[in-house]
């Protein structure tokens, strides 16, 4: 009996290695094909899109409050609602009469020396012949929420307190102003509302229209070769500036990537008086570089229902997928095929 049953046992011992390298060569040949599959479908969405270089991001730009100069960083964190460096998101501040209507450069053209940084969880403000002053980027909930008004569109804003209200104020000589701040709990406001070409999912807080602005080096170039007194790229306080491409090369650039954030084009920037305020000196000029632009950079005919008889510079750029963008990464066209 224990014979049989040893024999048995060495049968089963022996056949058992040959059942189990059965399965086990099934299950590779089964993973064979599914990782062929797999590879298929990768190489299938390879040849539907491709990555063209198109350029290389030069500089970036974050304007916490709008129309006060802007932040020049080295990487930025791109929201659905545009960049964001630290604790400071781009335009979640805005400058409001007491009756909640934005004041911007357009009225108050001093506006743009104010300069803004970051400071133990403050939003600080610094001009010339005025004392630094501190607002805490988490306002207590005592402040009001005040209800404001941009472009025509409600939208509401945090009251960030007398003190810096005062500052304003007194800088400017005029007023009097409050400062607001956009919190994540409010409503933003809806960019095709603003201009039809937007998606339903695009928004804003204080922006004109777009969480991203993009404008390239020789486009500034090829413009200052046209104008005695040359400007600056502070005059039109994009987003980012790209580099190593032809003068309005961005205007045709619909799906980009720069580093992990995709980007969507939706309609050029439409140039207003705002472009004439001198960076350095706060001065309006109310001409140039804006005239300059109108007698080359006009719309199409058939566009005019979109800009009007305003010049074009630059483009908007909606996020389709968020990330981080530095200076010096390449800026990718996406190419379907």
């Amino acid at each position: 009996m224990s014979g049989a049953r040893g024999a048995l046992g060495l049968s089963l011992q022996a056949a058992r290695p040959r059942w189990l390298w059965g399965a086990a060569g099934l299950l590779l040949a089964l993973g064979a094909v599914l990782g062929a599959w797999r590879w298929r479908r990768g190489a299938g969405r390879r040849r539907r899109f491709r990555l063209q270089r198109v350029g290389t991001v030069l500089k970036l730009f974050v304007y916490p409050v709008k129309s006060f100069r802007g932040l020049a960083v080295p990487q930025a964190r791109v929201t659905l609602m545009g960049l964001q460096s630290g604790e400071l998101r781009d335009r979640f501040w805005l400058v409001t009469k007491e009756d909640g209507h934005m004041v911007t450069a357009r009225q108050e053209p001093r506006l743009v020396l104010i300069s803004v940084g970051s400071e133990d969880g403050c939003l600080t403000l610094e001009a010339p012949e005025m004392k630094k002053v501190c607002v805490p980027v988490k306002l207590p909930r005592k402040n009001p929420v005040r209800n404001c008004r941009i472009f025509g569109l409600d939208i509401q804003g945090r009251d960030c307190g007398d003190e810096v209200a005062q500052w304003i104020s007194t800088f400017l000589n005029s007023g009097p102003y409050r400062l607001v701040h956009f919190e994540p709990s409010m409503v933003p406001r809806k960019s095709k509302d603003i201009i039809n070409l937007f998606r339903t999912t695009d928004e804003v807080a204080y922006p004109d229209c777009s969480p991203a602005l993009i404008i390239s080096e020789a486009s500034m170039e090829d413009l200052n070769t046209r104008l005695e007194k040359k400007v600056k790229i502070e005059n039109f306080r994009p987003n980012i500036l790209v580099a190593d491409c032809g003068a309005f090369e961005e205007d045709t650039w619909e799906d980009i990537l720069i580093g992990d954030v995709e980007l969507k084009g939706t309609v050029c920037c439409a140039r207003c008086i705002l472009t004439t305020v001198n960076p350095d000196t706060g001065v309006l000029d109310r001409k140039e570089p804006l005239e300059t632009l109108k007698s080359y950079r006009l719309c199409d005919p058939s566009e005019r229902h979109i800009y009007k008889s305003s010049p074009l510079f630059g483009k908007y750029f909606a996020v389709d997928k968020t990330g981080t963008i530095r200076v010096g990464d390449p800026v990718y066209k996406i190419v379907q095929e």
